[in-house]
């Protein structure tokens, strides 16, 4: 009824904005984009405000992928911030320092117009959904052009405040969710496809599964991001035994751990705006309380770099692979006659699960940040590696991406604060003695470049 409500009511005020803009400026149909952007920043009444942004959200949809290119190079060529007004506030603030408006000023003048836009553009109707899919738009076009970061940036500095945690709702989805929800969870699923209604019931409808998602207020229907959840009596090495059509079903009282193993990221425009570790910690705490009998968190992760971290290592002069591997082991590992092969799997096992705990705990990319980005993430938020599971996904998705090795990743509630605070302050990876031991067979960089 609220929603209904307040929806009404800004398409009221849009109305009469419509009215006010055809007095003071003409058929507002009539303006090229750029300069709505330019009537929407100059004006101060908030029905005509609405009306232009609506328009300008308008016109932007109709526009072609070229003329979207030269829509978002507009907003970084005329729409930054005035470079006059900056120097003039920064030599105010150097001639006098002790003056709180001179630091007021400066910090004003030096916020690109763009951003103050991109407020007024939320104000439209459907607004907050029409921008996020227009940075999806922008976010296609970084590769190519990557001067249009700097638009992009501005975009993602007022997502990561509207999108704050202290807005979101967690959700348990079930089967009486409304169909229209339930149709974008089946669409949205990233990590393991959800084939049809069926499935969907298998992952939801069940007493030992459980599906929790994120929605923001200005979203009401559309998730942002969602976990599945599977409650089992083991820590499970592989995924497909979870995604069975037939498998036995236990009640939720015989659970003593909750694998979390799909976690699905639904809106491309909010790329970079974190959600994922504040479910997570939601979602545990929301099980403690419905089933105190569960004892153990921990993912079912896939591991998406590793393969295109194996070969990339194989070209480098001073590869860690080469000091592990025969080249007949790697010539046989390249062409897959592995697979199905007993006596070569089990020759590889060890020396691929090696390989693959050394990646997760000592690779790092130019940042210094860990590489593999599904570890990033869960390193990041306090998690444990706790196993690296030999042929955990045997799909053909699985066998491109890590030669089917899975990982799990102990969400210990003793550790998660101290795991995180190490790893932000020092890089370190917290890892299971048998993961740290794993590691260890693969000979350090130092030790190999030291050696060449």
């Amino acid at each position: 009824m609220n929603t209904s409500f307040f929806g009404e009511l800004l398409n009221s005020i849009t109305e009469q904005g419509r009215a006010l803009l055809d007095v003071r400026i003409g058929r507002k149909d009539d303006l090229p984009l750029l300069d709505l952007c330019e009537a929407l920043l100059s004006g101060r009444g908030e029905a005509s405000g609405v009306a232009i942004a609506e328009q300008v959200l308008d016109n932007y949809r109709t526009l072609s992928v070229e003329q979207k290119q030269g829509f978002f190079f507009a907003l970084l060529e005329n729409f930054g911030a005035n470079l006059d007004a900056v120097r003039d506030a920064a030599k105010s603030l150097e001639s006098e320092p002790d003056e709180p408006s001179n630091i007021r000023r400066l910090h004003a003048v030096t916020e690109p117009r763009r951003q103050e836009l991109i407020r007024r553009l939320n104000l439209a109707p459907g607004g907050t959904r029409a921008l996020v899919d227009m940075r999806a738009d922008l976010l296609d076009l970084l590769s190519v052009h990557p001067d249009l970061r700097d638009v992009d940036r501005d975009f993602e500095h007022l997502f990561s405040s509207w999108f704050n945690r202290g807005f979101l709702v967690m959700k348990h989805i079930d089967w009486s969710t409304p169909a229209s929800i339930l149709e974008k969870i089946i669409r949205y699923e990233a990590v393991h496809e959800i084939d049809g209604w069926d499935d969907l019931r298998r992952r939801i409808g069940l007493e030992d599964r459980r599906l929790y998602a994120f929605f923001h207020p200005a979203l009401v229907d559309d998730p942002l991001i969602f976990v599945e959840v599977a409650l089992t009596r083991d820590i499970p090495a592989a995924i497909a035994p979870i995604l069975a059509e037939e498998r036995a079903e236990i009640t939720a009282s015989e659970a003593t751990t909750a694998v979390f193993y799909s976690i699905s990221n639904c809106q491309r425009g909010l790329r970079g705006i974190s959600f994922g570790n504040f479910l997570i910690k939601q979602v545990v705490e929301e099980l403690r309380r419905e089933l105190p009998g569960l004892r153990t968190y921990v993912t079912l992760s896939p591991v998406p770099g590793f393969t295109k971290w194996f070969k990339t290592e194989l070209a480098l002069d001073d590869s860690v692979i080469d000091r592990l591997l025969s080249q007949d082991a790697v010539e046989t590992i390249r062409d897959g006659s592995w697979r199905g092969d007993d006596e070569a799997e089990k020759q590889l096992q060890p020396l691929l699960t090696s390989l693959c705990a050394h990646y997760l705990t000592r690779e790092k990319d130019r940042k210094g940040r860990t590489l593999d980005p599904v570890a990033r993430f869960h390193i990041g938020n306090g998690a444990r590696l706790e196993r690296v599971n030999w042929l955990g996904d045997q799909s053909p998705n699985g066998m491109a991406q890590s030669y089917g090795l899975m990982v799990n990743y102990l969400y210990d509630l003793r550790y998660i604060e101290k795991n995180h605070e190490t790893h932000a302050a020092s890089g370190a990876v917290a890892a299971s003695s048998s993961v740290t031991k794993q590691a260890r067979v693969v000979p350090d960089r130092k030790q190999v470049q030291s050696a060449s």
